[in-house]
């Protein structure tokens, strides 16, 4: 499948590839097939992963795995939520969040309260709002420093 991005120009993302989100996603409803973007011109992995909609080139939102920051992140899910993603496994579960970006980037934070959803087997994914009371806005500038003062950045 062939998408024109604003940010990726234009890109051929196997189907395979393509996750399905019948819901579409908070603040996009109608988007419901997207793609993962990594940056694969980095030596070391980034945290940053990119959420490209296949339906709308423009839109394409920066996501996390929130365990590489958060390792004891494991949000309540309703189970009827996650029905239409198929048998869910440890193996084949994929936990994103969203990533927000503003001005001053001390205030980088994600969404810790509603988290994506991917069968890897599927390729079925879905937003859900946990039943947790965690924040939409949780800081992760101070994280993500330690790390990379961690890795000898």
């Amino acid at each position: 499948m062939k998408a024109d991005t604003r940010l990726f120009g234009q890109i051929e993302i196997e189907p395979e590839k393509i996750i399905e989100m019948e819901q579409g996603l908070i603040g996009f409803p109608d988007l419901k097939h997207f793609t993962l973007i990594y940056d694969s011109e980095r030596e070391q992995k980034s945290a940053i992963i990119w959420l490209q909609s296949m339906d709308d080139g423009d839109v394409a939102m920066p996501v996390m795995v929130p365990t590489d920051l958060i390792p004891d992140y494991q949000p309540t899910v309703n189970n009827e939520l996650l029905e239409k993603l198929g048998n869910l496994t440890p193996e084949n579960t994929f936990l994103l969040v969203t990533v927000r970006v503003p001005e001053n980037i001390e205030d980088i934070s994600v969404n810790l309260k509603a988290p994506i959803i991917i069968n890897t087997d599927s390729n079925k994914g879905s937003q859900v709002i946990v039943e947790d009371d965690l924040a939409v806005r949780h800081k992760i500038y101070a994280l993500l420093k330690s790390g990379k003062e961690k890795a000898g950045e």
